[in-house]
């Protein structure tokens, strides 16, 4: 697997690209060194979760570097302050541009799905590439629910393609290696006005490219 690796540091918080695959911090049925743990070891030093990135997915994850930061951007992340955007690869066709707005509900599975007692939720999408048998999402949530992302297109009739969990079976969705789900921007204002973004490693691209040569 590839190793995670920093990709901005401050003398407040610290911007990680993880790879899919790593948990981020300690989960049911995980293997393997976390991303926390990760940084604590090669840092020597105490790291802080800000929030998290599922275990299948890879992209940006930030961390606090003191206890005053950890608060600070756990408050923006709490009131939904923080901009994310991720890229994600959908099952089916699909074009333009739209909204989910399903409330969204934990099982005792794990399993996340939409659910009249569920929680309020939303989640942007529009389509930035029709691919052969998919298409290429920009995928903003304006919630932080569990799985949100999957569990939104998975409702849409769009699961995102590599999910061992979320969409019909077999699975994962498309066969393929990954769950092609990567997050692409973080914008966050706090004592200064962070913009980050990490770029999809060669693994994701390489998907894509497969299903553009098919089209």
């Amino acid at each position: 697997m590839t190793q995670a690796r920093v990709v901005f540091e401050d003398e407040r918080l610290l911007a990680v690209d993880k790879p899919a695959g790593q948990a981020t911090i300690p989960g049911r049925g995980d293997i393997g060194e976390t991303l926390l743990a990760q940084l604590q070891r090669e840092r020597g030093a105490r790291v802080f979760v800000v929030h998290r990135l599922d275990r299948e997915a890879g992209g940006l994850v930030v961390f606090a570097k003191d206890a005053e930061a950890h608060r600070r951007l756990c408050a923006e992340f709490a009131q939904r302050r923080a901009d994310k955007a991720y890229l994600a690869v959908a099952a089916g066709e699909m074009s333009g541009e739209g909204v989910c707005e399903q409330p969204l509900r934990e099982f005792g599975s794990g399993r996340v799905a939409a659910a009249p007692d569920g929680k309020p939720s939303r989640t942007r999408w529009k389509v930035l590439r029709r691919l052969a048998g998919a298409a290429l999402l920009r995928v903003e949530p304006e919630t932080g629910r569990r799985h949100q992302i999957r569990a939104h297109l998975c409702a849409l009739g769009h699961p995102l393609l590599g999910d061992p969990l979320y969409g019909p079976a077999p699975r994962p969705v498309g066969g393929e290696p990954r769950l092609l789900l990567h997050a692409l921007e973080l914008r966050v204002r706090v004592w200064r006005d962070y913009e980050l973004r990490v770029e999809p490693g060669a693994d994701f691209q390489a998907a894509v490219d497969s299903r553009l040569t098919a089209i």
